[in-house]
């Protein structure tokens, strides 16, 4: 296989009040894709489950992100979500709890044979 990257994006999500990592992952991972209107697939005449998507997310608990809810976000293609530590956990100013800042990278490639 010859897989070649295509495009990056990037996205940033939070859970304000919850705690939720999962959602805070999911809103990064949404604006990561919401940022990207270019249609690879049809670019290289491709059909669209053909891309492959390599999606990176960072926050400070990756045990507490639920990776199988978040591939139901890719309506097509072939995701594979990676959860490590990153993002940032800002405490609130009263003490009681924090705000959960995710990070993401979303990159799309496809298995292309090199032209000779």
């Amino acid at each position: 296989m010859a897989k070649k990257r295509i495009l990056v994006e990037f996205g940033m999500g939070t859970s304000l009040r919850r705690q939720d990592y999962t959602e805070a992952a999911r809103r990064a991972l949404r604006d990561a894709l919401w940022h990207n209107s270019i249609s690879a697939a049809e670019l290289f005449d491709f059909p669209k489950d053909a891309m492959l998507i390599d999606v990176e997310i960072g926050v400070q608990a990756p045990e507490q992100v639920d990776i199988a809810s978040l591939e139901q976000e890719f309506p097509y293609g072939q995701p594979h979500i990676s959860v490590r530590h990153g993002g940032l956990d800002v405490a609130k100013p009263d003490g009681q709890g924090w705000t959960i800042i995710a990070n993401c990278a979303v990159s799309v490639s496809f298995d292309m044979e090199p032209v000779q």
